[in-house]
């Protein structure tokens, strides 16, 4: 029987391998990796049999409510690499009012991920790749951001004593530049786009032999991604939902969640039924909607990529095959909606529902309308949206009526 109150030592882990997701090739745990040979992500594989004997469902309810309840599906093996900021388990929030006026007895649900630590769920992916870096002797780190990953990156390297380096395009919001300085990481804006980044943070793991944790370029960010799913499944008690709307760049969560169910059902804690996986973009940036329609595995780069949304402003994903392939085995679609509809959802939902989503979780409810309207979701179904980050971190419209004391109010202006 596994040790459910586990405080120090070994990790109950059961990393068995690690294997390249286009050929399969098998590939040394505990090794500091990158991408396979043939140039596309590696996978963590575990002894799922080992772990279905050690670890019955019910344990979970002796465990902390973080992210690390479920060890025995994470890499890391020594607790002194554990790297945590006080990753919770983020609450499910209903949208009752929309869902009372937009469907037939269905359920609209938010997992709202700007709870966690640097107010995204970049904190995921992050906590494990910087813990597993630690694990493997790194020393520094860069990656490219649209914002939210390079702070949660520059956090848990400031925690793990490892050096960061950050490279944004230079039309990131100054929030997140500011967080991320701040966290200790040296911080640089680029004229470009994020795969300008990337092109930099690759040249510099060349001349300079910082560990590159770009997205998906080193196997661990899926793992802690992927706790998105375990909890999910959790929280509705086992039960998945009907769809789950993403909003969809790099795609490291649809594919951590897609291989996470598979190892809950290897282990017995759910069965074989699956949501339906929608892929959300922005009409200025959208590589996978338009892979997913041309019927094709890969995505080309998309030119001249725009949206105010800039999480999802990601021209081209090293993983698009592996979102696709989630996408198509689940029954599920992709769809582009418009910044001018992004931004009418992104109002839409705080003013009838008090709850400030980013804008890239914005995208999702446009979707999810537009799907409505064409019938590819149901009025019916339980559906689930993952707010990707705070609201506040994002610029707003702005707002408010200034009120002169120089004379007097006119009470009939609030009527």
């Amino acid at each position: 029987m596994a040790d459910y109150h586990w405080t120090g030592g070994d990790l109950p882990t059961f990393v068995t391998h690690l294997d390249c997701s286009l050929t399969g090739e098998r590939y040394p745990a505990d090794r500091l990796q990158s991408l396979s040979k043939a140039g596309r992500p590696l996978l963590v594989r575990y002894d799922l049999d080992g772990v279905r004997r050690a670890l019955p469902r019910e344990a979970l309810t002796l465990r902390p409510q973080t992210l690390w309840r479920y060890r025995e599906l994470l890499p890391v093996r020594r607790s002194e690499n554990v790297l945590s900021l006080g990753e919770v388990v983020t609450p499910l929030v209903p949208l009752p009012r929309i869902a009372a006026r937009l469907t037939k007895g269905g359920e609209i649900l938010v997992k709202d991920e700007g709870r966690l630590p640097t107010g995204s769920f970049k904190a995921r992916g992050l906590a494990l790749a910087v813990s597993m870096a630690k694990e493997l002797g790194v020393h520094s780190m860069a990656m490219p951001t649209n914002g939210n990953a390079g702070a949660a990156m520059a956090a848990y390297c400031s925690r793990a004593g490892i050096k960061a380096y950050v490279f944004c395009p230079d039309d990131t919001p100054a929030v997140n530049v500011r967080e991320i300085a701040m966290q200790g990481a040296a911080v640089f804006l680029v004229d470009g786009l994020i795969d300008d980044c990337g092109r930099l943070v690759a040249d510099g793991e060349r001349e300079i032999g910082w560990f590159n944790c770009s997205t998906l370029r080193e196997p661990y960010r899926i793992e802690g991604k992927k706790t998105m799913g375990i909890e999910l499944a959790e929280q509705l008690g086992w039960q998945l939902p009907d769809v789950i709307l993403y909003p969809t760049g790099g795609g490291t969560g649809i594919i951590g969640m897609w291989k996470a169910f598979a190892e809950l059902e290897a282990i017995g804690w759910i069965g074989s039924q699956r949501p339906r996986l929608v892929v959300v973009q922005a009409a200025g940036c959208a590589p996978m909607v338009k892979a997913w329609e041309d019927g094709v595995e890969h995505a080309p780069r998309w030119e001249n990529a725009h949206t105010f949304a800039a999480g999802i402003r990601v021209p081209q994903a090293v993983g698009d095959f592996l979102i696709l392939r989630a996408v198509r085995e689940s029954g599920g679609f992709a769809i582009a909606v418009s910044d001018e509809a992004i931004a009418a959802a992104w109002r839409e939902v705080a003013a009838e529902e008090g709850l400030l989503l980013c804008p890239e979780t914005a995208a999702t409810y446009a979707a999810y309308k537009q799907a409505l309207a064409d019938g590819r979701i149901r009025a019916g179904d339980r559906v689930v949206f993952f707010n990707c980050a705070s609201g506040l971190k994002y610029p707003m419209p702005e707002a408010g009526r200034r009120l002169p004391l120089d004379s007097p109010f006119d009470w009939r202006q609030l009527a």
